[in-house]
Formats: C-alpha cells, sequence, structure tokens
C-alpha cells in the first residue's frame, strides 16, 4: 500500500518522522517543503514543494498545484499529514483522487486547533488532536506523537 506523509519544516516534519515505524511494510512517499529533508528518509521516495502560507497567495495556489501533480502521479491509498499549508492541501488532493486521509493537528497548537487544522476536518477522514481537552465528536484524541 502506498502512503504519501506530508508535512511543513519544522515541528511538522518532526512529529511526521515520529510517525514512520506506524507504516513499517508500506510504500512510504514524503513531501515537504526543504529539499535537504529527503536525506532524513534514506530507502523512501522524498519529493519537495515550494513552501507557501496564508499570506502569499500565489506561492500558495503554486504549492498546492505542485502538491496535487504528485498526488496525482503517485496514487496513493492513504495521505496523513502533521500540516500545515503542504498538508492540508496533500488532504485535499487526497480526497480528490480517492485517498485515505489523516490529520494529526501539531502539539504545538495547545489551546486551539490550527487554521490549517479546522480547514482540513472538513475533508479528512480521521482527524487526530495530541491534547485531550480539544478531543470533540470529530477530533480524537490517542496521545502525543512527541512525547
Amino acid at each position: 500500500m502506498k502512503v504519501i506523509a506530508i508535512a511543513s519544516a519544522g515541528g511538522h516534519w518532526i512529529e511526521l518522522l515520529r510517525l514512520m515505524p506506524a507504516f513499517h511494510g508500506k510504500n512510504l512517499v514524503f513531501i515537504s517543503t526543504d529539499r535537504s529533508f529527503g536525506d532524513s528518509v534514506p530507502g523512501h521516495q522524498f519529493f519537495d514543494v515550494p513552501d507557501a502560507s496564508r499570506w502569499n497567495k500565489m506561492r500558495l495556489i503554486y504549492m498546492a498545484f505542485c502538491v496535487m501533480l504528485i498526488i496525482v502521479r503517485q496514487r496513493p491509498k492513504m495521505i496523513i499529514s502533521t500540516g500545515a499549508a503542504p498538508g492540508l492541501m496533500g488532504v485535499i488532493a487526497g480526497r480528490l483522487v480517492g485517498a485515505n486521509t489523516i490529520w494529526i493537528d501539531s502539539i504545538a497548537n495547545v489551546e486551539r486547533i490550527s487554521m490549517s487544522g479546522k480547514i482540513a476536518l472538513n475533508f479528512v477522514h480521521k482527524f487526530y488532536t495530541q491534547w485531550p481537552h480539544l478531543s470533540t465528536s470529530k477530533i480524537i484524541y490517542k496521545g502525543n506523537v512527541l512525547t
């Protein structure tokens, strides 16, 4: 089974890497915003996409196009993301190609669900928070990715 794991740089990427053991034996493909991150996932296919945020709409559109192109070409069965913008674009694209989608909101979002997470909640099959007080009927708490 092909799984795409997608996250932006920083803590999102670190949290995503902590999930690797859960996908042992799967064809795991990574997408992130820093080309050098490919070195941290040896033996796995890696794609880099432009970094973007809500502050640069044109770059965000371009990044969304790049993510969509990779996902359409790869045709994964599952997409998992820890955020932010690339992950959001990934889960939206995943729904369009019929992939199962999972969002794990960053552990840094202690007080509320992230902005990307709030949007992702409308698209993903499963949404996880790392804080018990943020769980709802749609948002699942099962513990932390980072300990």
